[in-house]
């Protein structure tokens, strides 16, 4: 497999982000670019407060080391918060990080680790994050797992939710929940067509005329739910056909759009240090949002390429 060259660079704009970095990004759009590199080694080339949105999916600490990487629960922390020094040193004050990351069981017991609570409040505490809520990512297809004590021993219950954090470096990140409403429902639907007599409810709110106003969508809850268990996507469809390897942990682009939509404007950059098959990266495109991608496994950015077959940046991967 081999990879067409960028354009060269006089040949296309250099947006925000790529005209500070040394490296040549393994492809590029009219809006963003993809590099294969060291995170920390590249995010040091960016300057400060030039980003508005960061959305990753770094490797979990996972008891079975994964053929992507993964670190230990041990180490967790502290590999990861020198990934988040240079993540808030790149955020705009206004910006915002989300972080998805899954929880574990314990070697040998059923019992959860606390890696992830550890790394929220070290985040928190030391590098003086805000937490602007707490998100969570609901997968009805996620197996069951681990399997020794959900199918076999029958003591513990299937595990369907990754946390999606939401942190900023300031109080106030930039964000408009209008961006992302849903449809509402069929008695919310009901009561906007027949109306609704304002009253006090038993738990003590008071209902106004206001409720019955129609905004164009109910506001959403903090849990993003949607299943991972593509089997024929057309990255994947892409991918086979051309034999590239396919990254086998892709959250679904529901969790990146909800984050982009819910924090960012057209035009703004948004940036993923762990990109993996470039969702985050292919999301942003879609809505008009300048991008950068980092992914240190050649293979699997360079099969990304093929999220981006109409955008020109003659980089497809090719037999």
């Amino acid at each position: 497999m081999t990879l067409n060259p960028s354009p060269a660079p006089d040949e296309r704009p250099l947006h925000p982000g790529e005209r500070f970095i040394e490296h040549a990004p393994l492809y590029s759009t009219a809006l963003g670019s993809a590099f294969v590199a060291d995170s920390l080694a590249l995010l040091d080339e960016l300057p400060s407060a030039s980003v508005q949105a960061v959305v990753t999916s770094p490797p979990y600490a996972l008891h079975f080391q994964k053929e992507y990487g993964n670190q230990s629960k041990d180490d967790y922390v502290a590999w990861f918060l020198p990934f988040a020094e240079q993540i808030r040193r790149v955020l705009k004050p206004d910006g915002s990080f989300f972080l998805n990351i899954g929880g574990s069981y314990n070697s040998g017991t059923p019992t959860r680790s606390l890696y992830h609570f550890r790394l929220l409040i070290a985040l928190c505490d030391r590098l003086k994050f805000h937490l602007a809520q707490e998100l969570f990512w609901y997968n009805p297809a996620k197996l069951p797992a681990p399997a020794e004590w959900v199918n076999v021993r029958r003591i513990r219950v299937k595990d369907s939710v990754e946390y999606f954090w939401w942190l900023s470096p300031s109080a106030w990140p930039k964000a408009n929940n209008r961006k992302v409403l849903v449809p509402y429902s069929v008695d919310m639907r009901r009561i906007l067509e027949r109306g609704y007599r304002p009253k006090l409810r038993p738990s003590g709110h008071n209902i106004t005329d206001k409720f019955q106003k129609d905004n164009g969508g109910a506001t959403p809850s903090n849990l993003i739910e949607r299943g991972n268990n593509e089997s024929n996507s057309a990255y994947i469809q892409e991918c086979r056909r051309l034999g590239l390897k396919v990254h086998p942990a892709r959250f679904p682009a529901a969790v990146p759009e909800f984050a982009i939509k819910l924090t960012t404007d057209i035009g703004d950059l948004v940036l993923d240090p762990f990109a993996g098959s470039n969702m985050t990266g292919w999301v942003a495109e879609t809505h008009g949002r300048q991008w950068l991608s980092i992914e240190k496994e050649r293979a699997y950015l360079a099969a990304s390429a093929v999220r981006f077959p109409a955008h020109g940046s003659g980089l497809v991967p090719v037999e």
